[in-house]
């Protein structure tokens, strides 16, 4: 007999954190979209997954590496993932195979068995979420997180990805217990969350840019945070 599926509470100080964190933020209002994000949509995920274990500087060196070797996707195609892996050796960063096999293995998804179909995901913003969401993770190297980052920042659609500043919050805050794995900590989120993409993507950057400036995971900055009164960590791990 299957298992129910669990059941998610949103904690009562959810829109206290989520008013804070926006005001410290993103004290303007704007919806914090990217502008700095490829317009195409598989130029798009490329970068992406890029982006996987990855600072954002060598991400971006690897994919204008790309775009200079390749201003045509076609062309990577043909290349194959030797030739990848090269180009992004050559403008350093990680994980040059395995982002190498994944770009090939996307493209070559694309194209079909008799390589002629068109290399575009412009076809995703005619689907539904469920069936975006599901045709990106069918594609290599994209799981959950990728095609969730995809979802909300390139389709606009109220998905919520969740990393480790966002997942290092809810434990702090006691939101979630410590056993969780990170991807129950993502499935929280996404039941907790409200499920419209104004909310979610605003707590998303705004979460982000608090664990990256505050909230750190070995020395967090207690003393400068604008939720230390609504954080039981906080007399834990603050000065003092």
């Amino acid at each position: 007999m299957p298992r129910p599926a669990p059941t998610f509470t949103a904690p009562a100080t959810l829109p206290e954190v989520t008013r804070r964190l926006t005001g410290q933020y993103l004290p303007d209002g704007e919806l914090p979209f990217p502008r700095t994000r490829p317009a195409d949509l598989l130029s798009s995920l490329i970068r992406t997954i890029l982006g996987q274990q990855n600072t954002r500087a060598a991400a971006d060196r690897q994919y204008r590496a790309l775009r200079e070797a390749y201003p045509r996707w076609e062309a990577a195609l043909l290349d194959g993932p030797d030739g990848i892996e090269d180009t992004l050796r050559g403008a350093g960063g990680g994980l040059h195979r395995s982002k190498a096999a994944s770009v090939h293995g996307i493209l070559t998804a694309l194209a079909g068995p008799d390589e002629d179909g068109p290399l575009t995901l412009e076809h995703l913003s005619g689907l539904t979420d469920e069936a975006a969401r599901a045709t990106l993770e069918a594609l290599p190297g994209v799981g959950r997180h990728t095609a969730s980052l995809m979802l909300l920042f390139d389709l606009h659609r109220p998905a919520m990805p969740v990393e480790g500043n966002l997942d290092r919050l809810a434990r702090r805050l006691e939101w979630v217990p410590d056993a969780w794995t990170g991807a129950r900590v993502e499935r929280w989120f996404d039941a907790a969350v409200p499920r419209t993409t104004p909310d979610r993507l605003r707590l998303h950057v705004a979460g982000v840019r608090h664990g990256r400036e505050v909230c750190l995971s070995r020395h967090p900055r207690c003393d400068a945070c604008v939720l230390a009164d609504l954080c039981p960590s906080a007399a834990l791990l603050g000065p003092g």
